[in-house]
């Protein structure tokens, strides 16, 4: 007989139980665990979405802290705080006032952003490029013009570098629309909107502040599905394999370089150079048939000759001129 079967006696147990009004329920208590839902804030970036976030900007930290210890000379440290949704809503009230808030087109495709850089951080640094020791205001006040104007060099060397680290997911052009010191004026997208919130720490000489990149899901939401660690780490890979041998050949021969030819030099005094007018003639210290010097970015490298090759002016180079010779030239004139 099966084991799930009963008994005859467990048979009559059961009904005398039932008849008597006896009978106890057995129940297992069962615990589940669960998570309440916000329909007015539905969640919009996977897990996985906001931590590739996270490592992207972590690698953004990293080159603007190297950056701004370079430019300003003092130890600049980032680091990312936190990376969260959010609303609009609750981004821009959760800001201090005044605070500069700078608005700019991510592409031509995502549409606009928001860079915020906190007080602290903003008047250290003005304060740094001003010839100060970055000290900070006895009082957070409004900024003026040229402040702002300053901090506007700033941020575009913050935008150019965040399209450096964003290049693994899509090709940003970051261009800078709007600078103002009250971000509750700066309604640009719905109150409702969700936005992705990265939150950077800064740390410019003992001073503590805050920055803030505040991304709106409508911008990012085409670019969602490229939004993963892997994709992210597989791009750099292949962008690294994809450079050829003679790539660096080329890049080296591409730049520019000056070059002149000296015809000689003059002392003349200052009075006689005010009243100089066109068909004087100025005495050379150099002889007839005598080679020229030219310069290759201000350094002299080879004698020529002059002469003209069809119709334009043309130099004929006769020897290169060596260390000794490069030596006795710095004391002609």
């Amino acid at each position: 007989m099966s084991k799930d079967a009963l008994t005859q006696s467990e048979i009559d147990s059961l009904i005398n139980a039932i008849s008597s009004g006896n009978l106890e329920e057995e129940t297992d208590e069962v615990t589940e665990e669960y998570s309440s839902y916000d329909f007015r804030r539905p969640t919009k970036f996977s897990k996985e979405q906001i931590r590739t976030l996270q490592i992207i900007h972590e690698n953004y930290a990293r080159i603007m802290g190297n950056f701004l210890t370079s430019f300003l000379r003092v130890p600049v440290k980032l680091q990312v705080v936190s990376v969260a949704q959010v609303s609009y809503e609750e981004f821009v009230f959760s800001l201090p006032v005044p605070t500069l808030m700078t608005i700019f087109n991510m592409s031509k495709d995502m549409g606009v952003a928001m860079l915020e850089t906190n007080p602290n951080f903003v008047f250290t640094i003005i304060d740094l490029l001003f010839g100060g020791e970055g000290r900070q205001p006895g009082k957070i006040r409004e900024l003026t013009e040229i402040e702002i104007s300053v901090m506007r060099q700033i941020n575009e060397k913050f935008l150019d570098n965040l399209s450096y680290a964003w290049k693994g997911i899509v090709q940003l052009d970051p261009q800078i629309e709007s600078m103002d010191t009250n971000p509750q004026f700066n309604q640009v997208i719905a109150s409702s909107e969700t936005v992705a919130l990265v939150t950077f720490s800064a740390s410019v000489q003992n001073v503590q502040g805050f920055i803030n990149l505040c991304f709106p899901f409508m911008g990012l939401e085409h670019v969602l599905s490229s939004l993963t660690a892997q994709h992210w780490f597989n791009q750099f890979q292949q962008s690294a394999s994809q450079n050829k041998p003679g790539d660096i050949d080329r890049c080296l021969q591409a730049p520019e370089a000056e070059v002149k030819a000296v015809l000689g030099k003059a002392r003349i005094t200052l009075d006689d150079f005010l009243q100089l007018q066109e068909g004087d003639v100025l005495p050379l210290k150099r002889q007839s048939g005598e080679h020229l010097e030219m310069l290759v970015e201000d350094k002299p490298l080879f004698k020529v000759q002059p002469g003209t090759r069809g119709k334009r002016l043309a130099v004929k180079i006769v020897e290169r001129v060596t260390e000794e010779k490069d030596k006795a030239s710095d004391n002609y004139g």
